[in-house]
């Protein structure tokens, strides 16, 4: 039996041809889907690469701020201790001038006291030498005025005694002294 043919497309056919075009659409549908996901995913990471890399660059500066002040203090205070350590070194130099100049000004004070005190004794000597000349004089003149008046045999006694007066003369006592 001879078929016909027809060119009419059968049901079958037709839901066959809108299934594959629906699954075309769907396909292309999924892959624009997928597509805007990618680029939305893209996006995503760029814009948190770019923050991780601001933050990242934020933080060397904050660190780099840090250490730049870190190493300002520590020159300020290397600054410090060096001029501490100038004027203490100027502070023991003048002590020590102050010391010399201290024990120089006592020398000559001392050498300058020393030698009036020798003056001063010479002339209480000289003084005193006077003093004993003059006691002397008169304790001789005493003693010959007593040798004239006393006989030879006694004269040896009284020397003794006239020694006696002379050491308890009260004059040579206060000038002596």
């Amino acid at each position: 039996m001879a078929t016909r043919k027809t060119t009419k497309e059968t049901e079958l056919q037709q839901a066959g041809a809108q299934l594959s075009s629906a699954a075309k659409a769907v396909g292309t549908a999924v892959s624009h889907k997928f597509e805007a996901m990618g680029d939305a995913v893209s996006a995503s990471i760029a814009k948190a690469k770019k923050q991780a890399t601001a933050k990242r660059n934020e933080a060397k500066k904050g660190l780099t701020s840090l250490l730049k002040a870190a190493e300002a203090k520590v020159k300020k205070s290397q600054a410090e201790l060096h001029k501490a350590g100038q004027a203490a070194r100027k502070s023991v130099l003048a002590a020590e001038k102050k010391l010399e100049a201290t024990k120089l000004s006592t020398s000559k004070k001392l050498a300058a006291l020393e030698a009036k005190a020798e003056r001063s004794a010479k002339a209480h000597l000289k003084v005193a030498e006077k003093h004993a000349a003059a006691i002397k004089k008169t304790v001789t003149k005493d003693i010959s005025s007593l040798k004239a008046s006393v006989a030879p045999t006694k004269a040896p006694a009284k020397k003794a005694a006239v020694k006696k007066v002379a050491a308890k003369h009260p004059a040579v006592k206060r000038k002596a002294g």
